[in-house]
């Protein structure tokens, strides 16, 4: 298909214009006219894009892409050998950031909450970003952490009471440790999240909530993924999700 009415496509699904973010969305460097192969994957990293240029891709789906808020502008080093990489394969960068963290399908939340089985609702947090569950069954906090971690692949690094009874979780992917103190007021007794700060750790021991960190790429692979079976779906594209290893 035109890469002009993949663009079309995706914009419409995603609707960006209707958030202020930190990076522009959409279609953010410019490849060749057709498209037939997406690579799709959650950061725009020198191997994601080496290993689309293996794939022969024509174009590239990412959570986070380049050109954020405050960076330095300047076309060198790091910069210019990605933009070189892309430029010179004629490859495509699509990046979605804040609209694939919110959809109330695609989402990166909501594809989350699917895979661990949280049928949950957006509630806390900025553009209400934030989640929460009523866990049917409960369970204690340490059975939860086990659990995130057979689901995703990696044990998540727990803070706060490990043993307390857990009905109402709450959680938003990413760098979303801000908003813990907004899921304690929410009434979650637990809360997870991709990454941790230093004052997590005295808000979790000193709420009693317990804190849930189980890696920024590990909690932000689904959304893209969903977006991916969606092109294939409705487009007939051919997608494959490259999984690149990152302990964060």
């Amino acid at each position: 298909m035109e890469r002009d009415a993949l663009q079309a496509y995706l914009d419409q699904l995603l609707d960006p214009t209707r958030i202020k973010d930190y990076s522009p969305n959409g279609l953010q460097v410019e490849g060749r006219p057709a498209v037939r192969r997406v690579a799709c994957g959650v950061t725009a990293s020198q191997a994601l894009l080496d290993a689309a240029v293996g794939w022969q891709a024509d174009a590239i789906l990412v959570h986070h892409g380049y050109f954020w808020k405050g960076e330095d502008g300047r076309v060198t080093g790091i910069r210019r050998r990605r933009l070189a990489t892309l430029l010179l394969h004629e490859i495509s960068l699509f990046a979605y950031h804040l609209p694939l963290d919110v959809h109330p399908e695609l989402g990166n939340n909501t594809q989350l909450g699917k895979l661990l089985g949280w049928d949950g609702q957006p509630t806390f947090g900025e553009l209400d970003l934030g989640w929460m569950a009523e866990l049917p069954e409960g369970g204690t906090a340490r059975e939860i952490a086990e659990e995130v971690g057979r689901r995703l692949e990696r044990t998540p690094q727990s803070v706060g009471p490990i043993d307390r009874p857990v009905r109402r979780v709450a959680w938003c992917t990413g760098a979303a440790q801000g908003f813990f103190e907004a899921a304690i007021a929410a009434g979650a007794d637990l809360y997870l999240s991709g990454e941790i700060s230093e004052q997590t750790v005295h808000l979790a021991r000193e709420s009693g909530v317990t804190y849930l960190a189980a890696g920024h790429h590990a909690t932000e692979r689904y959304g893209v993924q969903a977006v991916a079976r969606r092109l294939e779906a409705d487009l007939g594209l051919e997608t494959r999700f490259f999984d690149l290893e990152n302990p964060v």
